[in-house]
């Protein structure tokens, strides 16, 4: 599935709920659901920097595209990783830098969290596309488009 139709499907998800307590209901539904990280990924390591909570991503490169894993000591923040997850996961390095995340605005997620957690979901982004930069450089030393 494209990742504009995985935006597309978050959006008609969180449209039916009307009340933010509800949508964070939701999302902390979604965190359940995301597989535990690996212990030997929950280090200093694969911590996020600029998270409130602690908030631990690895990803990896096979056949070409980049699979992440995460946790985060938050229930809310678990659930917001696993919808940036559900978005990026199984793409290409290039895909994913060149991902326009618009769902996170279409259902109001960063103008609805308080600014230390809007702070996390930028530094979450961040690295996830850090590690997609990374795989890029890997993959096409040249800077070549993939």
């Amino acid at each position: 599935m494209k990742q504009d139709q995985i935006q597309d499907e978050i959006v008609e998800e969180f449209s039916v709920f009307d009340e933010w307590l509800d949508r964070y209901n939701y999302l902390i539904e979604l965190s359940r659901e995301l597989p535990a990280i690996d212990e030997k990924h929950r280090t200093e390591q694969y911590l996020i920097k600029g998270c409130q909570s602690r908030v631990w991503v690895d990803a990896e490169l096979r056949d070409g595209k980049i699979y992440y894993t995460a946790d985060s000591d938050a229930i809310i923040t678990k659930g917001i990783i696993a919808l940036l997850i559900r978005v990026l996961n199984g793409r290409t390095p290039q895909e994913i830098l060149d991902t326009d995340l618009y769902f996170i605005e279409r259902i109001g997620l960063q103008e609805n969290l308080s600014p230390t957690r809007a702070n996390g979901l930028l530094s979450m982004i961040k690295q996830m596309r850090l590690y997609a930069l990374a795989y890029n450089s890997r993959t096409n030393p040249e800077g070549n488009p993939a």
